[in-house]
């Protein structure tokens, strides 16, 4: 073998390994992307900007993200992959220099009861085990402290084969949990309202049943009716003690009822089970109405709302039990775990502090580890993701985030750039989707997409640095410096809501009276109490329009149509038109086309391998029949005017032969909140955050309700979509509603007619009002972190 080396290249080349310096993206063309091709730098901070639906989403998390994933999932066995989420191939014509890509987006965590943010940090595990070292008096395993395990013990045969002989033997087992065995771990207990489930005044044949579901000749009334227990034609308030215990507590039962074997049980099991143990936010709207009215929920007696047993509460470390630590504010809990010194736990010590170290790092120093994590905002659930990777060694990864400054004051955004700055410096490509200009302006590479949102976007306007970004002409370029001047002259007040002794959360019995019939905005720095007072404080019977962060729940057959009640007034005119039944103008009714169900597209599932979707061939994608397509209404068949943008459609309904005024005035509404590039027919699954939020408020526009509460319009919105918010907020007041708006945006502070401002600080540090009055005021006085921040912000 020759070993002589090769002298003609220079001795200074950089090694082939080290080209891989760029992500090359070419022919992206996933939802709205029009072919587009971008060259990220690895190794540096790259934000992507651009009009809310321009697709940067579908750039960064559906094509590059979705990728790296996808390839790492092939990494496995067939027999792993077929435990994890299939993923599609992105539609795109070359991807290349991936790297493997975490992604940190703003997907709210799970509403379950039993998941804090200690369970899904792994700090509560991690105190579990100190407590179950160093606790006295020692009752257990960490399971002992965990309010997930219930405690069970048991005895019995069990037959064991033995050198050629089956013998048996008696065996016991137990196991120590720490739930609470009353509340069962949730910290609350749930009572049922009788007199919300019947009127017992009336017989079961009579209506007495008021629960949705259970009506006359229904199944579920049937159960009750048929069932021979008691008589169905007596008074519910006549029956024996007997009877009633067998209306409403039996345990299941098999039984013929008409004929048909079925479980019997109570009615009041039952409708735990069918609905108290669901998700209220995942309810129908009827049946969340009714739950509100029927349940009644109280901190559990047993245990206080800690969710532990009593055994779990009496080992203490110091004088301090597990409750008492999970109910510390975890900057007060990092403190106390520093003072501890025990060297047979030092390891866990350490990363328990470190953890901890990280939660006051991010800025949620102000939680508590038994916070449950379904009242997390999307920030707040997005950076205790975050933490995980704050201590990460990794390097030359991918670090994917979605608006990590949602949420955040100003003065907490600077945090969070020292933290993405971090990433990067130790190795790592971070790639940012965001909106705000003290956030981009970090940024090593600019990417802009647009130039508009929906079919006017998809393609990148701009690529280079912050300076080149200024000077550039594009919509973001132009608005990046955009600063909201301070109202030479406000609104009057109306009247004013007033708030006393309001004391929910860290709030310390505020009483303050927020203004009505002018734009007010409740500000503050993360965690001060913005949240509770609003939301939480507002006195009953306000005639408050409510408009949060949760997320609009919606499968693929749902789109903008279906979501704001558009369509109703839509196949009403159809079927006037044509003389025929509305039905058929739904796809997930009679109109449907048969071989689709309706949906337009054909889903084949191809097990461990990503399924595959192909247009329907019936309908084309049209999701009707055929003969249903025959019937037009204005010239045009209800697939043609479902493929129609909000802003064609509101001129469709508006004028001529197609003149439909309820149709036309939802449309207007949709238009008012900047959503009139979408398309009707487009499945809520593919829009974006900001998008959702909109549509949801375009809903909200026609509620009966003289207060409108809303929580941080402005996520997901550009720079330039933030002037038609105000446009749109200004109408509201001057049309004679009040408008409450929690926000840190400073182009809203600064628009406002008044300011309540809560602080100074988080968790313990904040709940107070520190400032009210106007925003000049605000600015002259700079007594709070908001009246620097805003008074930098104007450049007074």
């Amino acid at each position: 073998m020759n070993m002589t080396m090769r002298t003609d290249a220079p001795a200074n080349d950089p090694h082939v390994a080290d080209s891989h310096e760029l992500i090359r993206v070419h022919g992206a063309r996933e939802n709205n992307l029009r072919d587009v091709s971008v060259e990220i730098p690895k190794r540096r901070l790259t934000v992507f900007t651009g009009v809310s639906g321009s697709g940067k989403s579908s750039l960064v998390f559906d094509t590059i993200a979705a990728e790296s994933q996808r390839m790492i999932n092939e990494t496995y066995s067939a027999f792993v992959q077929g435990f994890m989420p299939t993923l599609g191939r992105p539609d795109v014509d070359v991807l290349d220099g991936l790297t493997t890509a975490i992604i940190v987006d703003q997907q709210r965590m799970g509403a379950d009861p039993r998941s804090t943010v200690g369970t899904a940090t792994d700090a509560h595990a991690m105190l579990r085990i100190l407590f179950s070292r160093l606790g006295t008096p020692h009752i257990g395993s960490p399971k002992a402290f965990s309010f997930n395990v219930a405690s069970i013990s048991g005895a019995g045969a069990v037959s064991v084969e033995r050198g050629g002989k089956t013998v048996k033997e008696r065996r016991e087992f137990s196991v120590t949990g720490g739930m609470c065995p009353r509340c069962e771990g949730r910290g609350t207990v749930s009572d049922l309202d009788l007199t919300q489930l019947f009127d017992d005044s009336l017989s079961l044949n009579e209506g007495a049943l008021t629960v949705p579901g259970y009506k006359t000749g229904g199944w579920n009334h049937r159960l009750y009716t048929e069932c021979g227990l008691y008589d169905a034609d007596k008074p519910i308030r006549t029956f024996t003690k007997r009877q009633l215990d067998d209306f409403l507590y039996r345990a299941p039962t098999r039984m013929k009822i008409a004929g048909i074997n079925m479980t019997y049980e109570g009615l009041v099991p039952r409708i735990q089970k069918s609905m108290l143990a669901k998700d209220r936010e995942g309810m129908q709207p009827h049946i969340r109405a009714f739950v509100d009215r029927a349940v009644t929920f109280a901190v559990c007696p047993e245990c206080e709302g800690t969710r532990l047993t009593e055994a779990a509460r009496s080992s203490k470390i110091e004088g301090v039990s597990i409750a008492d630590a999970c109910a510390m504010q975890i900057s007060d809990l990092a403190e106390w775990v520093r003072s501890l010194a025990e060297p047979s736990v030092a390891p866990l010590l350490a990363s328990l502090r470190h953890t901890l170290d990280s939660f006051v790092e991010i800025g949620l120093g102000y939680l508590s580890l038994d916070r449950p994590a379904g009242t997390l905002s999307g920030g707040e659930a997005q950076r205790v993701k975050m933490i995980r990777h704050l201590g990460s060694s990794l390097t030359d990864v991918t670090y994917v985030f979605d608006e990590p400054t949602i949420g955040l004051h100003p003065h907490d955004i600077q945090r969070m750039n020292e933290l993405l700055l971090r990433l990067r410096d130790k190795g790592n490509t971070v790639l940012v989707v965001e909106h705000k200009p003290e956030a981009i302006a970090i940024a090593d590479h600019v990417v802009d997409l647009g130039p508009g949102a929906g079919t006017a976007g998809g393609t990148v306007c701009f690529e280079g640095t912050v300076q080149e970004l200024r000077a550039s002409g594009t919509l973001t370029g132009r608005h990046l410096d955009d600063r909201a001047a301070v109202k030479d002259t406000v609104r009057k007040p109306t009247g004013s809501l007033e708030i006393r002794g309001a004391t929910a959360h860290n709030l310390r019995n505020v009483d303050v009276d927020i203004p009505l019939g002018v734009l007010c905005v409740v500000t503050g720095v993360a965690g001060s109490g913005k949240s509770s007072l609003v939301h939480g404080s507002i006195p009953a019977g306000a005639e408050v329009v409510s408009v949060d962060q949760a997320p609009i729940r919606g499968s693929r057959r749902s789109n903008p149509a279906t979501y704001t009640g558009l369509l109703e007034p839509i196949r009403k005119a159809f079927a006037k038109a044509n003389d025929v039944k509305p039905a058929l103008f739904s796809a997930n009714s009679e109109g449907a086309c048969p071989t689709c169900n309706g949906a337009g597209v054909v889903y084949t599932d191809l097990a461990m391998m990503a399924g595959v979707t192909t247009t329907c061939e019936e309908c084309e994608g049209r999701r009707f029949q055929t003969s249903v397509l025959e019937y037009t209404f204005g010239g045009r068949n209800i697939a043609e005017v479902l493929a129609m943008s909000v802003t064609e459609a509101e001129e469709f309904f508006g004028t001529g032969e197609a003149r439909t005024p309820a149709a036309h005035r939802i449309l207007e509404r949709m238009s008012d909140v900047g959503l009139g590039y979408l398309t009707l027919g487009q499945p809520l699954t593919t829009l974006s955050g900001g998008e959702r939020q909109r549509l949801k408020l375009a809903t909200h526009m026609a509620d009966k309700g003289g207060v409108y509460v809303l929580d941080e319009p402005t996520t997901g919105l550009h720079l330039a979509d933030v002037e038609q918010l105000l446009g749109l907020l200004d109408r509201l007041v001057d049309s004679g509603k009040s408008v409450i708006v929690v926000e840190h945006h400073q182009a809203v502070m600064a628009h406002a007619d008044w300011i309540v401002d809560l602080g100074p600080g988080a968790g313990h540090d904040g709940g107070r009002v520190v400032f009210e009055g106007t925003p000049a005021d605000l600015v002259a006085a700079r007594s709070t972190l908001t009246g620097e921040h805003l008074a930098a912000y104007v450049g007074a």
